[in-house]
């Protein structure tokens, strides 16, 4: 029988999940969504970065993209505090804008930008086609999305297995977040269908790892 699938808090706002996040080592895996994403399509401008916790997406985009800016968001106030200090310590801080925003209810235009990427969002968000609506809004006609998250495991054993093998040298406390982060995550099915609602192709939905979906699509012109 699948798992079902199990809430986490919407923002990680404390002190402690914030830097134990941000000390967790996710270079691998931020060198491989930014690769995959300037792969997806020639974009450059002004991009938005949903739940950017500490910033390191951003960072790692801007250093290896020349002709981009971004507009990094995210509602947790102690993520924030750290991206900025990650920003300043990678010599960005002309080119990533930090905002303290709900990625359910946007405070930019509609069109406004030219990409909206996110990595990990949609496990934290009740109802993610709130989120999905809002991007599609802010970004422009032919503009690309590109999000990507955990995939929900089909059983306990294969929970257990990922945590040890990506969070096994890590504490307690990043393996309990990252258990519950895999727990609260849509399964490909799942986010398959959450975009065929919202008129694009499910197929555009893929399983990317052992443990990631990522959906690649452009709003329609």
């Amino acid at each position: 029988m699948a798992l079902e699938r199990v809430l986490e808090p919407e923002v990680m706002d404390t002190w402690d999940e914030a830097s134990d996040y941000d000390s967790m080592d996710h270079s691998e895996v931020n060198r491989a969504f930014v690769t995959d994403f300037l792969a997806a399509g020639d974009v450059s401008g002004l991009f938005l970065d949903l739940g950017t916790g500490t910033a390191l997406i951003p960072i790692e985009l801007c250093q290896r993209h020349e002709d981009c800016y971004v507009m990094a968001a995210d509602a947790s106030v102690n993520m924030l505090d750290l991206a900025r200090y990650n920003i300043e310590i990678a010599g960005q801080i002309e080119r990533i804008q930090l905002d303290h925003a709900d990625a359910k209810e946007l405070p930019y235009q509609d069109a406004y930008f030219l990409a909206v990427l996110s990595n990990s969002i949609i496990h934290h968000v009740p109802d993610p086609s709130v989120v999905l609506k809002e991007a599609i809004r802010v970004v422009s006609p032919g503009g690309l999305l590109f999000f990507r998250d955990l995939m929900r495991p089909e059983s306990d054993e294969t929970v257990r297995q990922l945590v040890e093998t990506y969070t096994g040298q890590e504490n307690e406390h990043q393996q309990q977040m990252f258990e519950e982060s895999l727990r609260a995550a849509l399964d490909l099915e799942e986010m398959r269908a959450l975009v065929a609602d919202l008129g694009f192709d499910p197929e555009t939905v893929q399983a990317t790892s052992d443990r990631h979906w990522t959906w690649t699509a452009r709003k329609p012109a």
